[in-house]
């Protein structure tokens, strides 16, 4: 950290070769102080934009860090904008915009060397986890629907800004073929694979279990078991003692949901595969474990054909922190789960990331 005196704010000015990709708002819209012919002193308005300032040396300062300088935003404050998708949903069109880069977040190489394939990779949390692992040292293939991928080239650019290597592969897991498909072209293009992320989900809110359909049933099944289950055993034949599969659970898993009968099924039965996974290839090294998290701010909920745009204005609000989580509180949990450094010890769980609500166990 810098000794000198901080520059007063009117030499505040932007940095334009640095804020290349905050196009929009899509990464944010910081700011950096400047010390006139110098770099001395770095860091974001505070006040005003209700940031929060962290300063750097100098030989921090470069084009690679400094996105991450100006610190996140505090999570925006429900209401929000009265706002509905048609699924699956496009994250640059949800107001306010999922925060997913996480700038308080310190890497520590612990993925360095590792290729993850990251399905539903393009936004929410599946962005997220593929941005911080590639913060990590990761390579990542991630899989997105064909209509997605004006979200998947931004989280490309982001993990290619890393220094690490993107595949995008555009895949329906409804397609039983897709699972292996986007596996076999993950090894292939890698040479490897080590870390799976079964992420993608489908769900779609009732009034009651009478109008759940047995097509609806069976697709949202389809995309959220089926595809886990072809995606763990098409990757299996390539992973190594060390290796990791983490999957997308949810708190509907746990404590299940009045409108969302199947999707709540889906993933009970994602958590008692993910246990009984685990104990399958515990001796070959390999962990699985599942993340559960709460409402989360993603195109998901937003594109739901059963929640009203009143209602995703007020999505979240009966979580216990008032609001729903945004994408980068997720994704270190999946870092977590990923690292050999800090969980080794670790398989067969159900991670709750729930902002407050608990369980027993």
């Amino acid at each position: 950290m810098s000794t000198k005196t901080r520059p007063h704010l009117s030499r505040l000015h932007p940095a334009p070769d640095i804020l290349r990709g905050f196009e929009n708002g899509v990464y944010g819209a910081p700011f950096f102080v400047r010390d006139v012919g110098t770099l001395e002193n770095v860091g974001c308005i505070s006040a005003r934009m209700n940031m929060r300032c962290e300063w750097v040396s100098a030989e921090r300062m470069n084009a690679k860090v400094a996105p991450r300088i100006a610190l996140a935003k505090k999570s925006p404050r429900l209401p929000f904008p009265r706002q509905h998708q048609v699924a699956p949903g496009i994250e640059s069109k949800l107001r306010p915009l999922p925060l997913w880069r996480a700038p308080r977040y310190r890497a520590a190489g612990k993925l360095t060397g590792k290729v993850a394939l990251i399905t539903g990779g393009d936004s929410g949390i599946g962005r997220a986890v593929a941005y911080l692992f590639a913060r990590e040292g990761a390579d990542v293939a991630i899989s997105f629907l064909p209509r997605e991928k004006s979200d998947a080239v931004v989280t490309q650019a982001a993990i290619v800004s890393e220094g690490r290597q993107c595949l995008l592969l555009p895949a329906d897991l409804l397609t039983p073929s897709a699972a292996g498909r986007i596996v076999a072209a993950t090894v292939r293009h890698f040479g490897k694979l080590d870390i799976l992320v079964s992420n993608a989900a489908h769900q779609a809110r009732k009034p009651s279990l009478e109008e759940v359909t047995d097509a609806e049933f069976d697709r949202t099944f389809k995309v959220n078991v089926y595809a886990y289950f072809r995606l763990a055993k098409a990757a299996l034949p390539h992973l190594k003692p060390g290796s990791s599969i983490i999957v997308t659970s949810s708190e509907t898993g746990i404590f299940g949901s009045a409108k969302l009968p199947d999707y709540s099924s889906t993933k009970g039965a994602i958590n008692a595969f993910t246990k009984a996974l685990a104990g399958s290839v515990l001796d070959r090294g390999i962990r699985v474990n599942a993340v559960a998290p709460g409402p989360v701010w993603t195109p998901l909920n937003p594109s739901d054909p059963g929640l009203s745009p009143k209602e995703v204005a007020q999505f979240g609000k009966d979580n216990p922190m008032g609001r729903p989580a945004q994408p980068e509180e997720l994704a270190p949990a999946y870092v977590f789960l990923a690292s050999e450094a800090d969980s080794s010890y670790i398989t067969g769980i159900v991670l709750p990331v729930m902002g407050g609500e608990t369980s027993g166990g």
